[in-house]
């Protein structure tokens, strides 16, 4: 099914949203729980086809992906979900996301959390996203940037995981050494012949 921008999809997870999975705090709620927003995909052209059990959603161009406390652009998208109801039903009834895969200029933003790649896989089930082709995780109340060519982010747990990580964050003070004073000799301590060495650095 192809048809021209603007183009809207609402679809909904239920039981897990879809942007839980970026590291949002798990926290026990002392009232009711407050629905979940559902997650919306736009995008210039939409693809679907369905089995008895899953269904395949494919947007291409422009994809914009708005969720609770979440926002995803791409160039394309590959969304897995199961489905519910009649498995005649050309429009399908889904139950929860499996994976979604964002490809091609993806920039992520959740809270305080900024991600650009390449290639990002969300797993909502496992509770994690991995990213890949040149990744750039910014965590802005640090602030701390990690870069590398594999980041594994995991819901809840404010941990990442990567390979070749490189990590810049904010500077290190002078560890107590005053600029005001004049700098001292190391001090010296005496061998076991009693001569003065200095301690080595």
């Amino acid at each position: 099914m192809r048809r021209n921008r603007p183009l809207y999809l609402s679809l909904i997870a239920a039981g897990f949203g879809l942007a839980s999975v970026m590291g949002a705090e798990t926290k026990t709620p002392a009232a009711p729980p407050v629905p979940v927003p559902p997650t919306v995909i736009e995008s210039v052209t939409l693809e679907m086809r369905s089995s008895d059990k899953e269904t395949t959603a494919i947007f291409d161009k422009n994809v914009v992906v708005t969720g609770n406390n979440l926002k995803i652009t791409c160039d394309h998208l590959e969304v897995l979900a199961t489905r519910l109801g009649n498995p005649s039903e050309t429009v399908p009834k889904l139950d929860q996301f499996k994976s979604l895969i964002a490809t091609g200029r993806v920039h992520i933003v959740q809270g305080d959390r900024e991600v650009t790649c390449g290639r990002a896989e969300v797993f909502p089930r496992e509770e994690k996203i991995i990213l890949t082709e040149s990744p750039v995780v910014i965590d802005h109340s640090g602030p701390y940037v990690a870069t590398g060519t594999r980041i594994e982010l995991h819901r809840g747990e404010r941990r990442l995981f990567g390979e070749n990580i490189k990590m810049t964050g904010p500077p290190i003070i002078d560890l107590g050494f005053d600029k005001k004073e004049p700098m001292k000799a190391p001090a010296t301590v005496p061998d076991a012949k009693g001569t003065p060495q200095t301690p080595a650095p």
